[in-house]
């Protein structure tokens, strides 16, 4: 690492034939690492950490290119001074661990919003310590950082201190989840073919994985562990009062995981919502209605009260829509209308046999209940009602039946004559 001083001096003495002998260093150390990324990248996934979708965005290309040109670097200081080979080390080493903390966290948490900011955060900061190495600032910023001490308790740790802990943390925890991850998609994609036991089991996987690195991760800061003794007796006593019901959400997901009483892709009625399930979290359940609307339901509620599994025995999902004719239709003609409305439809399907149920005699009519089902409910509901409903009006005015309205009568008596003489003929 150079000072400021070194830098200016090592700038000065660079020339111009020996500028283009690092530039042409430079562009044979990356268009090697690009010929071995494309070599080897052929026929990667496009979510590989190592790869990415192209050549450029995943994690081997800046670490090929990093180690390429740290070779050539430490070569060409035999014969010559080198500058343009050291910016393009630390260029390099910037852009790695960018593409470090955005593969994995992409790979680990692929629809999270916070994902974008925390890439954003470590390009800042990557790029702002790779300039100052550059230009030699860093030693002075480190050295100034190293002075400010901060006082916890009857302890100080230094300003720089914290920041490498926070780094040795970050950098600890993140190869926590790229192995977990890499776990997950490459031996319990292929060992548990259950969703929810491979749900549950990478789950814990991830939360045992992160709970080592971080004690290492402490351990490497200078934190005694034994300390955490006190402050797991803490949590614990935290979770028997004020987190109980953190707590309890957490083991009824587990719970709910193992049992497999509710699995992803079941239709379910919670509440008198009713929707299929696309998520099931340590904490909580995702539900989504046919209409897209989603309901977030913690997963004490789905231990502790009742549920109906729709799917949990059969696939089919029954839909029903009434309709009143007036009484002087015909029957048989009125069923054989709702009954090819229904069946006209695709998604309907033909065993068991869409039905027609004479439901009531209603003050306006006689009352009609169709009766079909599916095996897509997740494709929507209403919009299937609403193809049938279309069908069986137009089947009922071709066949010059009318959907009967509420009928109102008003009756209107005369008066007594006592009446209108005592009132002299005015109501």
């Amino acid at each position: 690492m150079l000072s400021m001083d070194e830098f200016l001096t090592r700038f000065g003495q660079v020339q111009a034939h020996t500028l283009w002998v690092e530039v042409a260093v430079l562009v044979g150390c990356v268009l090697l690492a690009w010929l071995l990324c494309r070599w080897f990248g052929r026929d990667q996934p496009e979510d590989s950490i190592w790869f990415g979708r192209n050549t450029f965005d995943g994690l081997l290309f800046p670490l090929l290119a990093l180690v390429f040109t740290d070779l050539g670097r430490r070569g060409l200081l035999e014969v010559q001074t080198v500058l343009v080979l050291r910016i393009a080390v630390s260029v390099f080493l910037a852009l790695l661990a960018i593409r470090f903390v955005a593969r994995v966290l992409a790979a680990v948490f692929p629809a999270s919003a916070l994902v974008r900011l925390i890439e954003r955060t470590v390009s800042w900061i990557a790029w702002i310590a790779a300039i100052l190495w550059i230009v030699g600032l860093l030693p002075s910023v480190l050295d100034e950082l190293d002075a400010i001490h901060l006082a916890f308790g009857k302890t100080q740790v230094s300003l720089r201190t914290i920041l490498e802990g926070l780094v040795s943390a970050g950098l600890v925890l993140m190869i926590a989840l790229w192995i977990s991850a890499t776990i997950e998609k490459r031996v319990l994609a292929e060992a548990v073919h259950d969703l929810s036991m491979r749900k549950v089991a990478s789950n814990a996987l991830r939360a045992f994985l992160l709970l080592i690195g971080l004690l290492f991760a402490l351990s490497a800061v200078g934190v005694d562990l034994t300390a955490l003794s006190v402050l797991g007796g803490a949590l614990g006593v935290g979770l028997g009062f004020g987190l109980q019901k953190l707590a309890a959400n957490y083991v009824s997901g587990f719970v709910i995981l193992l049992e497999r009483s509710i699995r992803i892709g079941d239709n379910v009625r919670v509440d008198s919502f009713e929707g299929r399930i696309t998520d099931i979290k340590t904490r909580y359940t995702l539900i989504r209605a046919g209409n897209g609307r989603e309901a977030i339901v913690p997963n004490e509620s789905i231990i502790t009260s009742r549920v109906e599994n729709l799917t949990h025995a059969d696939l089919k999902f029954n839909i029903t829509t009434n309709i009143v004719v007036p009484y002087g239709s015909d029957v048989a003609q009125v069923q054989e209308i709702l009954c090819g409305a229904a069946r006209a439809q695709s998604r309907v399907m033909t065993d068991p046999a869409p039905v027609t149920y004479l439901l009531n005699f209603a003050p306006d009519g006689l009352e009609f209940s169709l009766n079909f089902w599916v095996r897509d409910p997740d494709k929507g509901q209403v919009n299937l009602r609403s193809d049938i409903n279309i069908a069986i009006l137009e089947g009922l005015r071709a066949a010059g039946i009318d959907i009967a309205g509420p009928r109102r009568s008003l009756r209107i008596e005369s008066l007594p004559a006592e009446l209108l003489q005592g009132s002299n003929g005015h109501l």
